[in-house]
């Protein structure tokens, strides 16, 4: 992907798949034809120039900051694809590819962040994006979903604290003490003043702090463009990466894994990208499940099918963007909580809390299994 350099009114910078997709949402409900700082047009209606066309979506230009991972780098490229297929300007930077990377990086997007009016941004918690909003004049600041993240952000923000992610544990570290004053800038720019518009686009249940606008994302963008989806009958599992960022014991995750499929009759497993390969073998080859590893983001795979009558997860986005991706069909999503036993001694304290409220807060559409009993280590 080649670089693009024209000044354009609109910038959106995402890491991951998920916040790409939720960009194009956000593009989809109109908010990009309004300008920055009005209201948002009636009914997620884009309003016409006035010679009766659309305004053209080259208004927005999404650069995506590439992470190292493969898994992630793929379904960004796919996600960039179709990004481009609506008529939006992609621009990739390998902004981790090197000593020089980041230097580099910044300093050939400090034009482009100057001139814009409004700057959406998928993940408040990244040290990049809080650097790039430091040298941005933008008029409105938007962030869409990063998952469940967004409810971590926005309570942090209205309690006034320093961002940082749910699972994190441990006090401020070197990296974090030199960064830190950047990070309060950042948090003071993402906080409501008089001096910009301050807009939250999610599908999360939030209470937003007085001052920034909350706008619902019901994924209107993926329902239009895909589906409805072919059923197999069956009921798919949907995997989570809470080993892997050290919540969640690993022997527990599988054990709970197996008495899942075994008490649903669950036959596929539906990988989080960052999973590690040798879990998922074990869960193909110790469990039985036949692991796939979605190409693009879950609600997309979902939608387009083939997915199970009903899908199990794990406290995660998904127990609240997938009812929403999947509405009018007849895909039942059922969530099953975290037992306290199964977080490692490293987990934050705040995890339990954390997962329990991704449960709770779950829209009706969802159904909640009881827990499982704590599984034995090993399965």
């Amino acid at each position: 992907m080649t670089g693009e350099t024209a000044v354009t009114d609109t910038l959106a910078f995402v890491e991951s798949p998920v916040q790409l997709l939720n960009v194009l949402e956000w593009a989809h409900s109109g908010a990009l034809a309004r300008p920055p700082g009005q209201g948002t047009p009636l009914c997620g209606q884009v309003p016409r120039q006035k010679d009766g066309r659309e305004p053209e979506a080259g208004g927005l230009l999404v650069v995506v900051l590439a992470p190292h991972d493969p898994m992630t780098r793929g379904q960004l490229r796919r996600m960039a694809e179709l990004a481009r297929e609506q008529g939006h300007r992609l621009r990739w930077e390998e902004a981790r590819g090197g000593p020089g990377a980041p230097v580099h990086t910044v300093g050939t997007l400090a034009g482009p962040l100057r001139a814009a009016r409004r700057v959406v941004i998928g993940d408040p918690f990244s040290r990049y994006v809080q650097l790039l909003l430091t040298i941005t004049r933008a008029r409105e600041l938007v962030v869409v979903d990063d998952g469940t993240a967004t409810m971590e952000f926005v309570s942090q923000l209205a309690r006034g604290e320093r961002l940082m992610r749910w699972h994190r544990t441990g006090g401020l570290g070197a990296r974090d003490i030199v960064f830190a004053p950047v990070s309060a800038s950042a948090r003071r720019m993402l906080t409501p003043s008089g001096r910009r518009d301050i807009r939250l686009f999610t599908s999360m249940p939030v209470q937003a702090p007085p001052g920034i606008t909350v706008e619902t994302n019901d994924f209107a963008w993926t329902r239009s463009v895909f589906g409805p989806p072919r059923l197999t009958g069956g009921t798919d599992l949907v995997g989570t990466s809470l080993v892997e960022t050290g919540v969640v014991d690993g022997e527990r995750y599988l054990a709970a894994v197996a008495a899942l499929a075994d008490g649903h009759g669950a036959t596929r497993y539906f990988a989080h990208r960052r999973e590690r390969t040798d879990k998922l073998h074990e869960i193909a080859s110790r469990i039985g499940l036949e692991v796939v590893r979605p190409e693009l983001p879950l609600e997309i795979v979902a939608r387009r099918g083939p997915i199970g009558r009903t899908v199990l997860s794990f406290p995660s986005t998904v127990v609240h963007t997938l009812p929403l991706a999947l509405a009018g069909t007849p895909v039942t999503v059922a969530v099953c909580g975290i037992d306290p036993s199964w977080l490692t001694a490293h987990a934050s304290p705040r995890a339990g809390d954390f997962l329990s409220g991704v449960t709770t807060s779950a829209g009706r559409a969802v159904r909640r299994l009881p827990y499982l009993p704590a599984p034995a280590r090993g399965l």
